[in-house]
């Protein structure tokens, strides 16, 4: 490229920075929080609702309702009702559970039509398989030091 070619995609790049949408980062940030808050205290209602009529214990009752949240995270998804969530909501539908349900679910629904071996199961953690190789290594890390700090 010539000097005139790059001062051509300066001046580009610099009409599209003018024109572009700016993003309301604190009505995002309030819709985020509530909508994010309004998942965890339906977890936390589901929690209390299980410890009081099952009589399980905090840890079995935590494990029924990690179950379940992650259920409706990938029913809303089948039903198409957890994208529309999630424009509104942006981070705080992802942060919950029921965001690694979505985004386990979206792309199996996504890529269903290319068969079940080639398409769903090989295409299911495209955008979870990120989160569990980074969650389970920095869970691993955050345990050794613990380990040896406590030792």
């Amino acid at each position: 490229m010539d000097n005139n070619q790059y001062q051509q995609k300066d001046k580009y790049q610099k009409l599209v920075e003018k024109r572009a949408p700016k993003p309301n980062y604190w009505k995002n940030g309030i819709w985020a929080f509530g909508i994010g808050g309004a998942i965890c205290v339906i977890g936390q209602c589901i929690h209390n609702k299980i410890e009081l009529i099952m009589n399980l214990s905090h840890l079995d009752a935590t494990n029924a309702t990690i179950l379940i949240m992650i259920l409706i995270g990938a029913l809303l998804t089948g039903l198409g009702f957890y994208d529309l969530i999630g424009k509104k909501a942006g981070a705080g539908s992802i942060i919950p559970i029921t965001g690694f349900a979505n985004s386990i679910v979206a792309p199996a629904m996504e890529f269903k039509r290319e068969g079940y071996v080639f398409g769903v199961a090989a295409r299911m953690f495209i955008l979870a398989g990120p989160v569990l190789v980074y969650g389970i290594t920095s869970s691993v890390i955050v345990g050794i030091i613990y380990y040896f700090y406590n030792s």
